[in-house]
């Protein structure tokens, strides 16, 4: 094996033995062994995490640089000549661009009610639980010293996908709009709003909303918001508070204005339209009938229908570019949302996009990106087994996982819950949360196939198995679980994980018995005289009443049961008895089903 003499090597996140030995001119197999000899167990070809590769170049006395996946999306796109991230030209070719707001504040505050004011269109009552599960972008116009202006929207989810989209590097938002009610004022997720605006560094207006409700006190808001930091310029602040009422349109005008006045006062917000178009992915999901639809901001250069993009790593052409009144537009200046057609797959949110020169390079650049993301997804799975710990491991069994699996109706929902999710304190290190796989569409073969292999949980965020999927899915004992609200979702999965889940409680059937004739019996009422068609009648069960494949009286219970004169606590398949159930209306050919309510174990 030869020394290295301290040369460095550069490897990707994710890189195998195979990819080390091509660097030096080394067979994996002679690596395998010298990892056997470190204690390590792992093959040539497997994803090993950032310390496996260390460790190896210690050995072998290497300096090993991992190149993180941003430094290496960056040297391939120099290597296109590309530069992302930058106006190209010089001064003179920048121009002002629209700013681009998040509506922050705690649920039930008005966050959705503003923004439906603001762009009169009504997204409320699609929604489940009044929670913004969608993210869209829309851009609207005011009138500032007669002068007409343009403000972008991003609607999102609460502050998660705002911060899960920060965490992968995407600066979407110029100012934060924080909704605070005027009755209820500062509550805690309005405090989190706050701290990830801060985070963000980005400047705050504040909208005191609900003025118009009994109760509103805008003067209380004003005070406790100064605890935070946000003091009114009218008590020698600089941050602008409004008092609106979102659900009569009090005042949303000036709500407007002061977005403006704060984006011209703290920021110089400009763009070069003329060179070719890079931006972000703000939402994404797929359409049956269309196929992939991206809503994406352009931040710099102008979008036009026929460009050759990639987006994360996905790539098209750009077939039709749809605004946000579903209206086709040719082109997209910067801080401009619209709504991409053409792209091969799904991209995720805060993935950035760009224009290249043309399908190939737009495929090449896709494609290398692909294979980036899943070497380090799989190094960001693989657990360190060495020879000394992992028969222990797994006799012990001293360390629990919850595997997850989530597929999701819209990209900005599942990053959201994915964010949320591995937030949850799972009680230290006795149990750990871990997504092996995640995804936009309904459930297919192939999570369910993943899911079984893995014993992984399917968390299904307003989507649904596909065709017969969910017969497959109870055949192969995977537990999906369906959500439509996110807080929902992590209630369950964070009580899952602490173990303080209720039981769940199943419907087991135990026989059904056709009525032949009806008796009656004075002071008791009428009883049925029936053949026990299927499994069994026992005494004190829950039982319904069929007539015709209807249920008649549900809830039911057989409170007495006779074989001929003679009480029995159970009668079989094949048998005549007489049955109670505490109903008078019984005919004949009705049919009395059996059940009993099992606890189902949880896994």
């Amino acid at each position: 094996m030869p020394s290295g003499n301290d040369q460095t090597i550069r490897l990707s996140r994710g890189a195998s033995l195979s990819d080390f030995g091509d660097k030096i001119d080394v067979n994996p197999a002679s690596l395998v062994q010298v990892m056997m000899h470190l204690g390590e167990m792992v093959t040539a070809t497997q994803s090993l995490p950032d310390e496996t590769l260390m460790l190896l170049g210690e050995e072998l006395k290497y300096r090993i640089e991992v190149v993180s996946p941003e430094d290496e999306d960056r040297e391939l796109l120099e290597s296109f000549s590309i530069e992302f991230g930058e106006d190209e030209g010089t001064a003179e070719d920048l121009r002002p661009r629209p700013p681009v707001v998040t509506v922050m504040g705690h649920v039930d505050h008005g966050k959705t009610r503003l923004l439906d004011t603001i762009r009169k269109t009504n997204v409320v009552s699609g929604e489940a639980g009044g929670i913004t599960q969608h993210i869209g972008a829309y851009q609207v116009a005011t009138e500032v010293d007669g002068e007409e202006r343009k403000i972008t929207f991003i609607d999102t989810p609460g502050h998660e996908a705002f911060t899960a989209m920060r965490a992968r590097g995407a600066k979407v938002t110029d100012i934060a709009v924080l909704v605070v009610a005027a009755d209820d004022g500062v509550k805690p997720q309005t405090a989190e709003a706050i701290d990830h605006a801060k985070a963000a560094e980005v400047p705050i207006v504040v909208a005191v909303n609900k003025i118009d409700v009994e109760g509103a006190d805008p003067q209380r808001v004003r005070a406790q918001l100064t605890e935070y930091g946000l003091v009114a310029e009218e008590y020698g602040g600089d941050v602008q508070f409004v008092d609106i009422s979102a659900l009569k349109g009090d005042n949303i005008d000036a709500l407007l204005e002061s977005i403006v006045l704060t984006s011209d006062a703290a920021l110089d917000l400009q763009a070069n339209p003329e060179m070719d178009a890079q931006g972000l992915a703000i939402e994404a999901y797929l359409d049956r009938g269309r196929g992939s639809m991206a809503t994406v901001l352009v931040q710099r250069g102008t979008l036009n229908v026929g460009d050759s993009i990639v987006c994360g790593d996905a790539f098209g052409r750009v077939r039709a570019m749809l605004d946000e009144h579903g209206q086709n537009v040719q082109s997209a200046e910067p801080s401009r949302p619209v709504q991409v057609l053409g792209l091969t797959n799904v991209p995720s949110a805060g993935d950035n996009f760009l224009v290249v020169k043309d399908d190939r390079v737009a495929r090449q650049i896709a494609q290398q990106r692909e294979a980036r993301e899943r070497f380090a997804q799989q190094a960001r799975s693989a657990r360190r087994v060495t020879l000394d710990n992992w028969q222990n491991a797994l006799k012990e069994g001293e360390r629990s996982e919850l595997l997850l699996l989530i597929k999701g109706d819209m990209s900005g929902s599942v990053e959201a819950l994915e964010e949320s999710l591995l937030k949850i304190d799972a009680g230290g290190d006795e149990v750990s949360i871990r997504v092996i796989g995640r995804g936009v569409g309904a459930i297919t073969q192939n999570d369910i196939n993943l899911a079984a292999s893995a014993e992984a949980i399917i968390v299904g965020f307003n989507v649904r198995p596909e065709g017969k999927n969910s017969e497959l899915a109870d055949r192969m004992g995977v537990d999906i679980r369906y959500y439509s609200v996110i807080y929902q979702a992590i209630d369950e999965v964070e009580a899952a994980v602490k173990g303080l889940l209720k039981p769940i409680y199943e419907e087991v059937q135990l026989g059904s018995a056709e009525i032949r004739e009806v008796f009656k019996v004075p002071r008791i009422g009428n009883i049925a005289g029936s053949i026990v068609r299927s499994g069994l009648i026992r005494r004190n069960s829950k039982a319904r009443l069929i007539r015709d494949g209807v249920v008649i009286s549900e809830n039911l219970n057989v409170e007495s049961l006779r074989r001929f004169k003679d009480d029995a606590t159970e009668v079989r398949e094949g048998f005549e008895c007489g049955i109670g159930v505490g109903y008078n209306d019984l005919r004949v050919e009705d049919v009395i089903e059996t059940y009993e309510m099992q606890e189902k174990p949880r896994d």
